[in-house]
């Protein structure tokens, strides 16, 4: 019988604590970035009071007027910046920032944000050139990345004088660009929350292990099949989850099949591990992908719509697959994929892969530029 206990991160109490105030900081700013409001960002040489670009209103534009004489200016990834035509595509790293002339309806920035608002519509005319974004104007967009909202965010930039006032107010949330940086690189320790039998229909020896972010992030889930042996390499599938694929069975990608297949794979080979991961549409979230696929619609492939979004191309971190692992014991796998770029994450972590198991699936009629996509762009073996 599996023992039912909650495992902690083996880490310090004092740094326990610090993690837990630094993750209730972020949660905080990511709830009020995500209800329109606007967030104090420090940072030592940048702090600046961001609201999201896709949220942006008049009311935003007049309080942010109100507070300084300063411009309001539009921070945008590179990668949006360049399919805006705004920016020479030689470097996609980074975001930039814009100025926002006075003028300039609130309409518009939501528009420089979102493409699917904006398809076949001409940019607007700026005045001085975008300038590289940094300290907290960078941030911002890190900030809207983890609140899974667009990658753009309307920004006041504060002096040194300023950012105490702001910092005492309890009407506006305040996170260290520092700790949006920490946590926009990797991710927060996971701890280990529940466990339950759930038998499934391809394997009904399975077990659901629920791990938690310290930061206060979504969920990921273990399904362990079996009782794999730790000192032998496991079959392993990473997997990220997928509303429209999982659940409702959507022909769009080959996603469904990949979870259902890998499920009974593992269950044939005898045990193992299906890691579902809590990291929607390569990362950018439910809403931003059907935004994508709406992209898709109108021409553009996976990858480009991820661009045009202001995305990178999978904006997926596997370090909680690899922390997962540790913690469940398995450090050596086999692992179920057609992405080499999970096997080079895994190993980068620290987890052995000794062998790349294929998983293949037909197309079905409507996602055979999907999977054409992901094996001369992806570096998929399809």
């Amino acid at each position: 019988m599996r023992e039912n206990r909650t495992v902690a991160n083996a880490a310090s109490g004092e740094g326990s604590a610090l993690q837990a105030d630094t993750g209730h900081a972020l949660a905080n700013a990511v709830t009020a970035l995500r209800r329109g409001e606007p967030v104090l960002i420090r940072d030592n040489q940048i702090s600046v009071l961001a609201v999201a670009a896709e949220l942006a209103t008049e009311n935003h534009l007049r309080r942010l007027r109100a507070i300084s004489q300063a411009p309001a200016r539009i921070v945008l990834t590179r990668r949006r910046a360049v399919a805006l035509g705004l920016a020479p595509r030689e470097n996609l790293a980074g975001a930039l920032t814009i100025a926002v002339s006075p003028e300039m309806p609130a309409a518009v920035i939501r528009n420089l944000a979102d493409p699917g608002a904006s398809l076949g519509a001409e940019p607007p005319g700026f005045g001085p050139a975008p300038v590289a974004a940094k300290g907290g104007a960078l941030a911002a967009v890190g900030l809207a990345k983890l609140a899974s909202l667009l990658p753009a965010a309307l920004v006041m930039r504060l002096s040194k004088n300023e950012v105490p006032l702001f910092a005492r107010r309890g009407d506006v949330k305040m996170i260290e660009a520092e700790t949006v940086f920490r946590r926009g690189a990797a991710t927060a320790g996971l701890e280990r929350v529940a466990e339950a039998r759930v038998p499934l229909a391809d394997a009904e020896d399975a077990c659901l292990i629920a791990f938690r972010p310290h930061d206060g992030g979504l969920e990921h889930l273990a399904i362990l099949i079996g009782s794999p042996d730790p000192s032998a390499p496991v079959l392993v599938r990473l997997h990220s989850e997928c509303f429209t694929g999982d659940l409702l069975a959507s022909l769009r990608c080959d996603c469904g099949d990949q979870l259902r297949g890998g499920i009974a794979a593992i269950t044939r080979g005898g045990g193992g591990l299906l890691l579902y991961l809590a990291q929607e549409g390569r990362g950018i979230g439910l809403v931003n992908k059907l935004r994508a696929y709406r992209l898709q619609d109108a021409g553009f492939d996976t990858l480009d719509a991820n661009e045009q979004l202001g995305f990178d191309a999978d904006e997926r971190v596997y370090l909680p697959a690899a922390e997962m692992l540790r913690q469940l014991g398995y450090g050596i796998v086999r692992l179920l994929t057609n992405n080499p770029e999970k096997v080079a994450a895994l190993e980068r972590y620290g987890i052995r892969v000794v062998e790349r198991v294929r998983h293949v699936f037909p197309s079905n009629g409507h996602n055979e530029r999907y999977l054409r996509t992901k094996a001369t762009r992806s570096g998929h073996f399809l």
